[in-house]
């Protein structure tokens, strides 16, 4: 599999994996073909994920701006059309107790706006123009996986009713199992009502016609392999980490294989699926871990009845390796949770079989159930658990936003927002989002080793603590 920290390319024009949305959405909807020759455009967009999208979507809605979206592989291939399809009003890691610690609890709330903004982008996207992405019930579950964990859940539930006026329902272990699910794994939740779960390559499609609607062009199969920094009558490479390359009068040309693409700005929104050693605006910034998803065989009525699984709310659990799952309109269960640590091990069922197990641990009464699907997608942690939405420092005419720690299906709309925004040239709310690059990895080419000791950390924290 493609691992971000070993190649430099993600392909190109690579098909969609063998996952359940890949195999239940239908045809893709019509693209504007490969990059097939030289063209000069304003805005050139890298990737064709949510935050792609949206910045296209935005700038020509908001700017009467016209980009032009390149995309190695084909829309929402990455992350944007592998994730498990929550909407949920969240971003990145870090909690709002640590941000009004460290910022205090205005930007606090500016952050929590921001979030809240995002949330309602998507829903209007989704209601203003017909995206059939199957939404499903409201309600979002963060369940206590042992006893000890409900006491923190009932604090954060205090804390955002006094600090931001955000009201969550407080769920017994007996509501749970006689209102929505019976699991071992469920000692009490808190319910956020605003919550919710969508087929994400649906919403992407969704996207994507929205944008060609509005002007946008979007070309597959075209992966940017090397930029040039063309200004003062010369070319450069942009890939150096000095700051000359800061003259806002410069061009870039994006390298493509049949075409160069020559833009007055661009936009890197390739997140997790960004190659080693890109562009230095963003190289070592993140770490892209790999999330792995199993969707089982449709459950009988009985199977729904001996688990009495009643709702189609999405859940996830207090572990600090995470599982999260959904009950699918097929009633099929989609069940998450970490995946290998290297893209080379990504197909081992070891990690399937993982989650498989995991599921009935939870639900004793699917013993006998198994899986159809089961696929991975790269997910981008930065350091300080934060994303930034960022005009490049050593090139003001590059853009990025990256960092969402797999909290991006709504947020990432916001972020392509933004940089629609900062494009325009309009000022950004001062939010550490908008105000400070992403940070460096220390140490970056052992993130890895970093990442392995957390996950041993991880099991025997959820274990024990």
């Amino acid at each position: 599999m493609y691992d971000p920290l070993k190649h430099q390319s993600p392909g190109q024009n690579e098909p969609y994996p063998q996952s359940y949305w890949a195999e239940h959405s239908g045809d893709a909807p019509q693209d504007d073909g490969s990059i097939n020759n030289d063209i000069e455009v304003d805005v050139a967009i890298i990737g064709a994920g949510y935050t792609a999208l949206s910045c296209a979507i935005h700038l020509a809605k908001d700017h009467n701006i016209k980009a032009h979206i390149i995309e190695a592989n084909q829309t929402a291939w990455g992350c944007s059309g592998r994730n498990a399809g929550f909407i949920l009003k969240s971003t990145g890691r870090k909690p709002y107790s640590s941000m009004i610690k460290k910022w205090g609890i205005e930007v606090a709330k500016g952050i929590y706006n921001e979030t809240c903004e995002g949330v309602e982008t998507v829903n209007s996207l989704i209601l203003d123009t017909n995206i059939d992405c199957q939404p499903q019930s409201k309600g979002y579950l963060r369940v206590a996986h042992k006893p000890s964990m409900m006491a923190g859940l009932i604090s954060q539930s205090k804390m955002l009713k006094e600090q931001f006026d955000y009201s969550c329902e407080i769920l017994t272990q007996e509501q749970i199992k006689a209102e929505y699910f019976n699991s071992q794994n469920a000692y009490g939740a808190i319910k956020f009502n605003d919550g919710y779960g969508i087929n994400p390559l649906k919403l992407a499609w969704g996207y994507q016609k929205y944008a060609r609607e509005l002007g946008a062009k979007i070309h597959t199969g075209s992966p940017v392999t090397s930029f040039q920094n063309v200004g003062h009558g010369s070319d450069s490479d942009s890939n150096s980490n000095s700051n000359s390359n800061s003259n806002s009068n410069s061009k870039q040309k994006l390298i493509t294989p049949n075409g160069i693409v020559t833009a007055k700005k661009v936009v890197i929104a390739t997140n997790g699926y960004t190659p080693q050693g890109f562009h230095s605006s963003v190289n070592n910034r993140t770490l892209p871990v790999l999330s792995q998803i199993i969707v089982t065989k449709p459950l009988t009525q009985q199977q729904l009845t001996e688990a009495n699984f009643l709702s189609d709310n999405v859940v996830m659990d207090t572990r600090a390796l995470k599982y999260y799952f959904r009950k699918l309109p097929d009633n099929r269960i989609l069940f998450g949770g970490r995946g290998a640590i290297s893209g080379k091990d990504a197909d081992d069922p070891y990690f399937a079989n993982r989650l498989l197990k995991m599921l009935k641990v939870s639900f004793p009464a699917l013993d006998n159930i198994e899986y159809d699907y089961s696929w991975s997608g790269w997910i981008s942690i930065s350091l300080d658990d934060l994303p930034h939405i960022c005009q490049a420092e050593d090139n003001k005419n590059i853009f990025y936003s990256m960092g969402y720690c797999g909290n991006g299906v709504s947020f990432a709309v916001q972020a392509g927002k933004r940089l629609a925004q900062k494009i325009a040239g309009l000022e950004m709310p001062d939010l550490p989002y908008f105000n400070k690059q992403l940070p460096l990895f220390p140490f970056a080419k052992f993130r890895r080793v970093g990442q392995w000791g957390y996950f041993h950390y991880g099991k025997i924290k959820d274990q024990f603590f």
